[in-house]
Formats: structure tokens, sequence, C-alpha cells
């Protein structure tokens, strides 16, 4: 049975293949996700952009960043030559979202460290990496090929400010970047700087921050203020120093110059001319409408062209120039300096108001005695000024004509007389018998050597004397001489004690005296006695008229 069943056929069974299985699931999946992920990137990728820059310092392709505000917006594409080789070509693909950031004046440029005089900025790519920055623009968009910024701007255009437009003669220190000051606070920047259309002037574009533009107005001045300024008049010499920052980086301040009522508010773009100092700014006030020649009998050494020129201290103009090309002849020996006033200035200065043309006011005032004169206005640097004033003692005169300008009498300056007075001085004792004074002074020299050495002895005698008495006192026995006066004197005291009135020696004078003056009595009566009778020696004072001789005494 075994054996039957083993050789009896097997009949297979066949079934439907299943067309579906679980294994199929992940590559579908994955087919889904790449595909997506493919659309997306298609769908995210935007423009792409051409931006020429001199050198890729610091860019690689697929890892350098495009930034708009630390944003990213694209990333670099590629790199490549330029055809003129001076160049570098950089391809940057932009996201969809920042198609509209590619404008007509959008700007590039490339953020790494960098550090100037005025900032230091980039120091966060040493550690990320440059990136670019992009600045969008305002205007048509779809361009795609621009010119990339060397140098960061120092401000963004979307910040909010007043932008204006600086005309200088020459380009001084002021750089891109340079601060802007009012009263010595920082308001703007400088944020370029290029030559005029012309080629004669220099422009800067300065940018105002928007809370400081309404100080910027229609009549403001700009002024250099880099540097330091030193400067010599007749207050001596001063030392005018900017800021720190402006001295390394240079720097530009503004202002409403003193008189002047302020204007309208500037708007952007106005063009203001920028002064080399404040000086200068603030001397744009006068109008120098009148032009008068002054003619000099005097030295001009020390006027220079741009002296000032002054009313009783009152700064009316200015020289013009110091020229003989003014005198119509040669004839005249006399010095021409043209000078320029504001005649308003002028009349200002005066008492009361002069009407008429400025012609008619200047002849007026001359006849009131209006003269110009010259003064030192330092007497370090010997720089001269020409100064206006009224001197109604001086003779009449009446202004002239010479040429197109009119004229000014004028006076001999202090000094100049002074320099007179000195020659005259100089001359007086030149004409002095100097040979005779000086043998005069020679012979008193001599007698007044003899005499120096006659004093000279006296003094030799007066130092030894002061010596010997020097010795004297420095002597032991000197020094004890007080002390014996003292015991002298003691001992005078004393004698003149014993005289006085309470002194013994008083007693026995008076009874001296006592006894003399009776003494004096006998003698007396003695002397009587004799001249009544001289006899009386021998016989006695007997009144008889036959003296008896006595017998002699018998001893005893």
């Amino acid at each position: 049975m075994s054996e039957t069943a083993a050789k009896t056929p097997v009949t297979p069974e066949f079934r439907a293949a299943q067309r579906w299985n679980m294994v199929w699931v992940v590559p579908i999946i994955a087919v889904i996700i790449g595909s997506w992920l493919i659309y997306q990137s298609l769908a995210s990728r935007g423009p792409t952009a051409q931006v020429r820059f001199e050198t890729a310092d610091g860019i690689a392709a697929g890892k350098t960043e495009v930034r708009c505000r630390s944003v990213r917006v694209g990333m670099v594409k590629d790199l490549e030559l330029a055809g003129d080789l001076k160049s570098v070509l950089v391809y940057l693909q932009m996201d969809r979202h920042a198609a509209s950031l590619l404008c007509e004046d959008t700007r590039f440029w490339v953020v790494r460290p960098r550090v100037s005089a005025t900032d230091i900025s980039g120091l966060g790519t040493l550690l990320t990496g440059a990136y670019i920055e992009v600045e969008p623009g305002s205007g048509p968009s779809g361009i795609s090929a621009y010119r990339g910024l060397e140098e960061p701007p120092p401000t963004n255009r979307n910040v909010p400010g007043r932008r204006l437009v600086l005309s200088a003669d020459e380009a001084g220190s002021l750089a891109v970047g340079s601060p802007i000051f009012y009263l010595g606070v920082e308001v703007g920047r400088i944020e370029k700087r290029e030559l005029a259309p012309d080629a004669r002037q220099v422009y800067y574009h300065a940018f105002v921050r928007e809370e400081f533009s309404p100080l910027v107005r229609e009549n403001t001045r700009f002024w250099n203020a880099s540097g330091v300024d030193i400067s010599a008049g007749a207050t001596g010499i001063k030392v005018r120093t900017p800021s720190f920052q402006a001295m390394l980086a240079g720097g530009a301040t503004f202002g409403i110059p003193d008189g002047l009522e302020a204007g309208k508010p500037a708007t952007d773009n106005m063009m203001f001319k920028l002064y080399a100092d404040g000086e200068e700014a603030r001397s744009t006030l006068f109008n120098p409408s009148l032009k008068v020649l002054l003619l000099f009998d005097q030295s001009v050494r020390g006027l220079t062209k741009g002296a000032a020129v002054e009313f009783r201290g009152i700064p009316i103009g200015r020289v013009v120039n110091v020229s003989f090309d003014y005198l119509p002849s040669g004839k005249d020996s006399r010095v021409p300096v043209l000078v320029e006033m504001d005649p308003a200035l002028l009349r200002r200065s005066m008492q009361g108001q002069v009407a008429g043309p400025d012609g008619e006011f200047l002849k007026q005032a001359v006849g009131q005695g209006l003269r110009a004169g010259l003064k030192i206005e330092s007497y370090i640097t010997g720089t001269l000024f020409v100064d206006f004033a009224y001197y109604p003692d001086t003779p009449e005169a009446e202004g002239g004509q010479v040429g197109e300008y009119a004229t000014v009498p004028t006076l001999s300056s202090g000094f100049a007389q002074l320099e007179m007075k000195v020659t005259a001085m100089l001359d007086k004792i030149q004409a002095l018998p100097l040979d005779e004074v000086m043998g005069h002074i020679a012979k008193a020299a001599e007698e007044s050597a003899t005499t120096i050495a006659a004093a000279r002895g006296t003094l030799d005698e007066i130092n030894a004397t002061a010596a010997a008495t020097r010795k004297m006192l420095n002597d032991p026995q000197f020094r004890g001489l007080p002390t014996d006066l003292r015991r002298t004197l003691a001992d005078l005291q004393k004698t003149i004690a014993s005289v006085g009135p309470d002194g013994s020696m008083q007693g026995d004078l008076l009874r001296t005296l006592d006894e003399l003056r009776a003494s004096l009595r006998a003698i007396k009566g003695f002397s009587t006695t004799l001249d009544d009778k001289p006899n009386s020696l021998l016989f006695g004072r007997d009144s008889s008229g036959n003296p008896q001789p006595r017998a002699p005494r018998t001893k005893h």
C-alpha cells in the first residue's frame, strides 16, 4: 500500500500571484518624499544674481550665505573669473521669497572683519565665516547683474534720516565714515566722497539721523572740524582741538551763525558748501558790496590778503589785494590797498543811520572825519589790519576816485608815528658831540676807577678794623670786662651814697665847713684889728694909750 501510494503522481496546485506586497511600501514612500523635496527645492528656488567683486576672499560656493539684515535669503552658487581677469563673478542663488530684493539699486558687499579709524565691524564672522550682505533697493526689479561694494556703506539706505551733499574746493581730512557733529554730539556720518562732474570740486554725501534732521536748515553752515587749529591774533595765540575721534578720522560740524534766524528745514539731496573752518563759515555773513581803495604813505609790511578790516574793533570787511596795478600812473609813491566792506555793517556801527546809497553814505562819512589807518594785530607775528575810525580833529578832506574805486583818506598809524619819532630821536642823537662826551665819560671812568680803588682800600681798613674788633670781642679778658665794670659801678654807687644827704661824709663835711667858717670869721676879726691897731701884734689889744709890755710868763 505504501509503495502503491508512493508511485501515485502528485498534481500541482496553481494559485494566482499577489499584485501587492508590503515590501513595496518603503521604496514608494522614499520616492514620494524625494519627489516632494525636489519639488520644494525647485519651488523655493528664486532667481540667480550675478555680482562682480574685485576678489573672492572669504567666499566659497555652497558655503557662503547671502543675508539681508542677518536673515538668510540665498546661497553662493558658483564662482568664476571675469573675462578681463581683473574681477570675480559670484553667482547667488536667491530664495523665492527674496526675489523682490533684486532691484536696480540693490547693493551687495562682503561682510568680513574690518578695522578702520572710524569703525570696527564684522568681528562675528571670525567664528561663522564671511557672508554677503544685500541691501534692497527701490528701483525696478528683474535685474540680474550687479557691481558689488568693496567697502560696506556707513549707513543703510532704509535708515530714516536726512541725506545731504556737501561741496568743497578740495578733499581734506574727511573720508567715508567720518562723523558729523552738532555742538560736539555725533549726529551723522559721511557716506560717500567723489569728484564733481566738472572735476573742480569734491562732493561729500552726508547722512544726518532722523532725530537730528530738524537741526539742518537752509541757511546752515557746514565746516571741517578735524585737525588742530593754531592762530595768532591780537589776543594772543589760540589753539583749538577737536575730539579725539575727529583728529583720527576727520569730521565735520554745522550750525547757524550768530545773528541769523533759522531758515526753512533742509530737504533731501540739498547741497551745502563745506568751509575749511568755523571762522570762514562765519565770515560769509557780510555782503562785500562796497570796494574802497586806500593809499598809504607808510610801509604795509605785515598786511596780507584777507586781513581784517574793522571799524572800532567790529569786523566790516577784508583786504582784497595790495598792488600798484590799481594806480593809473607811476608818479604816485603811495601804496594802494584794495578792501571790500559791507556797508550795512558800517552803518550799523555808527551812532546814527545815514540815508542814501553807498557812495553818498561814504562821502558823508569822510566829511565827518572817517579815516583809515594800519594797526598791529599781533606783536608776535607782526601782522597788520585796516582800522576805520572817526577823527574830528583832522584836517578836512574829501573822498576821491581812482579808476573805478572810491578812496578814503588815510592816516599814519601809531606805529608809523612812533617810527618817525624814533628816527627823529636817532637823528638828534647822531648830531650830539658823542666823541667829546665819550672823552668826558672816559675821564670820569678813570676818576671813578681811582675812587673805587680808594674805596676798596677803605673797605680793606674797615675789614681789618672789623677783624680786630671781632678778635677783641672774642678775647676772654674782654669778656670779663663787663663784670669788672659792674663791680666798679657798685663801688661808685656806694661812694656816692656816702656823699649823699644821708651819708656819714655829709656830716663831716658840714662840721668842717662850720669850723672853716669860724676860722674865717676869726681871721676876719684879726685882720680888722690889725687894720685898726697895727701894734697890737706887740702890745696886744689893750685900749690904753701907753701900752705896757707884759712880763713873760713863768713856767711852773
